[in-house]
């Protein structure tokens, strides 16, 4: 029996749970899933941002426990340095860090205007301005990073910790159909036919309960 504990939120809705799962995933800890009750009024809170993410992802592994999203891609890099979570170069692993922390602590207008919803689609959907420079902006950090790594992931070949961070990104250019390039549309492709991502995906649709706040259009 695994002595690890993953604790996630909606997989539907949840981003922060989604990064801190594939983080997981990738650095082949074994780990068990504990769902939170979607009814509880705090992590409801968290999935609509009226409250900081602080209780999902969890980690808890053996007597440590960790709860912030970078805090656990730190925590599994020490602990499987081999897993390959940031890239080798030292040049690569600082563009890496980076990247993934602008993501950690920016793009609110992106977050609340897209909200995560795997099982949404809309065809024509208004995005407000005040959202459109962020989406620029990882437009710009994508091109950026698979420029110079040639891709299909982020940084190369495989998946790091960018990517991870970057994944919810993807899901909500898909619902929300922003228009995107040839090069970026191919990476959003790689990132929703990473395995990972397939299996995340399947386990969202198999989810029975709704949020209705996250239903509204903005």
């Amino acid at each position: 029996m695994s002595d690890a504990t993953l604790t996630i939120s909606s997989k539907n809705y949840s981003s922060w749970s989604l990064r801190g799962w594939l983080m997981c995933k990738m650095s082949g800890l074994d780990f068990t899933e504990k769902m939170v009750d979607p009814e509880d009024a705090a992590y409801r809170q968290e999935l609509l941002l009226l409250s900081p993410s602080v209780r999902v992802p969890r980690l808890e592994h053996g007597d440590v426990a960790v709860w912030d999203t970078l805090a656990i891609a730190q925590y599994l890099e020490e602990c499987f340095p081999a897993a390959g979570l940031f890239p080798k170069e030292t040049a690569e692993r600082a563009l890496c860090r980076s990247v993934s922390g602008e993501m950690h602590s920016g793009f609110y207008n992106l977050r609340s205007a897209l909200p995560m919803n795997l099982k949404a689609r809309h065809e024509s959907f208004k995005i407000f301005s005040g959202a459109r420079p962020d989406i620029e902006r990882v437009k710009e950090i994508w091109h950026q990073c698979l420029d110079a790594s040639g891709g299909p992931f982020l940084f190369g070949k495989t998946p790091t910790v960018a990517d991870a961070m970057y994944a919810p990104v993807c899901t909500r250019f898909r619902t929300y159909s922003v228009a995107l390039d040839d090069t970026l549309t191919a990476y959003v492709e790689t990132i929703l036919s990473w395995p990972l991502m397939v299996e995340w995906t399947e386990g969202a649709r198999a989810e029975p309960e709704e949020i209705l706040e996250l239903e509204v259009e903005f």
